[in-house]
C-alpha cells in the first residue's frame, strides 16, 4: 500500500513539471513573438525557469519515494 501512495506521489510531481515547463515554454514563445528583439534575454530566462521546476520536480519525486 504505501508503495502505490509513493508512486502516486511521484507521478504527480512528474504530472505538475510537465505542465510547468508547458506553461514556461508557452510564454516564452508569447514573449518572443510580441517581441522579437529580446529572443535572447526570453530563452536564457525560460532555460533557467525550467531549470528551477525541473529541479522541484526533481526533489518532490525523490521526497515522494523516499517517504516510505
Amino acid at each position: 500500500m504505501t508503495g502505490s501512495i509513493a508512486a502516486l506521489g511521484a507521478g504527480l510531481a512528474a504530472i505538475g513539471v510537465g505542465i510547468g515547463i508547458g506553461l514556461i515554454g508557452g510564454h516564452a514563445m508569447d514573449g518572443i513573438a510580441r517581441n522579437p528583439e529580446a529572443t535572447g534575454k526570453i530563452q536564457t530566462n525560460m532555460i533557467i525557469a525550467a531549470a528551477l521546476v525541473e529541479g522541484a520536480g526533481l526533489f518532490a519525486i525523490v521526497v515522494a519515494l523516499l517517504g516510505n
